[in-house]
């Protein structure tokens, strides 16, 4: 199946890695279908690319990659809702906001990325967790030299 893309144009995808958000995602809740695709020489950053409507992308990556201790308990709603069974169903993943200077991009840690990848399930879930923010930064402050 082809699709337009924001950042890559026109592509062909195998329809088996499309994800569904049951509910869209807020402020897109007309989006369910995406598929995730890689950044050329880049395995940190993923693009998260509506299939229906080609402006609508986000750039993911692992929080993970920036926040070793970062932690998120999903309820068993979620856990019912995405059919996650096993830890190793599941992928999470932040919304970058990328800025002129990259340094000063941020993630968004509130608000993650759930996926169960077996079954192709995905969620924005939003923990209201105070420890995390909206807009972290992707730089640590201390190695900003701030």
């Amino acid at each position: 199946m082809k699709i337009q893309t924001k950042y890559f144009g026109e592509v062909e995808i195998n329809e088996q890695h499309v994800i569904t958000f049951p509910n869209g995602l807020p402020g897109f809740q007309n989006q369910k279908k995406f598929i995730l695709m890689d950044l050329p020489d880049n395995p940190t950053f993923e693009i998260l690319q509506s299939i229906d409507q080609e402006t609508v992308a986000f750039v993911l990556a692992s929080p993970y990659q920036f926040y070793q201790d970062y932690q998120i308990d999903l309820d068993d709603s979620i856990l019912e809702q995405l059919s996650i069974t096993t830890p190793e169903d599941v992928r999470v993943y932040g919304i970058l906001t990328l800025k002129d200077q990259f340094q000063q991009s941020t993630i968004n840690l509130q608000a993650p990325i759930v996926l169960n990848h077996k079954q192709r399930l995905a969620k924005q879930y939003i923990t209201n967790d105070p420890n995390y923010a909206t807009r972290a930064p992707i730089v640590p402050v201390e190695k900003q030299g701030v």
